[in-house]
């Protein structure tokens, strides 16, 4: 979050504002994906689906290759089923990641925890574009979801809330006019005080 602060320090926040500020973006952006490297990981899947081509491709070569020789033939189409569960794996966990990510930015301010409101939802029935955003299935989820579980969801008033910032507190035991004013809790003190100095 270097680069937060950078940026409130050039508009000439204090200090304190600033570490209200951060605290509260990584409060509610944990465990976000930032876009930079949601697009390495996305040129990274790029890459090891082109590396699993030519490796089928090779798998296909050597087995053409291969002739009569049974043994071979069997580690090849080994290989190549190892090789096509690997790829559905890592395929269904490029979908999970790209779906949960696409969910939490959706629901950003809304709820307490997107975890939580995450694990509820169905994403078989949410559509992602081209670009990795909600196309559709979500709203519907959240709105039976708004109504059932409304302790997940932050209140309206409070996502349009702005921080507010208090001062000292003037302090007690005086009045308006300067003069000393004796607590409810020192005049009780002093009446207890008093009845048994009596007794």
């Amino acid at each position: 979050m270097e680069w937060l602060k950078k940026l409130l320090e050039g508009k000439g926040l204090s200090e304190e504002q600033i570490k209200a500020i951060v605290s509260g973006v990584e409060e509610n952006y944990q465990g976000y994906v930032p876009k930079h490297r949601f697009d390495e990981v996305n040129e990274a899947k790029k890459k090891l689906e082109s590396d699993v081509k030519d490796r089928d491709k090779q798998l296909a070569d050597l087995k053409k290759n291969a002739g009569d020789n049974e043994e071979l033939t069997k580690q090849i189409e080994q290989l190549q089923a190892d090789n096509q569960a690997a790829t559905e794996k890592y395929e269904a966990a490029m979908t999970e990641l790209r779906m949960s990510t696409a969910v939490k930015l959706a629901l950003a301010g809304e709820v307490h925890d997107p975890d939580i409101v995450t694990s509820l939802l169905d994403k078989s029935k949410i559509e992602l574009d081209d670009n990795g955003a909600i196309k559709a299935g979500l709203d519907e989820q959240v709105k039976a979801l708004r109504e059932s579980k409304a302790f997940l969801f932050v209140q309206k008033e409070q996502q349009n809330k702005k921080p507010q910032f208090k001062g000292l507190t003037p302090a007690e035991g005086r009045d308006n006019n300067g003069g000393e004013q004796q607590s409810q809790g020192g005049g009780l003190a002093a009446a207890v005080a008093a009845h048994y100095t009596q007794n």
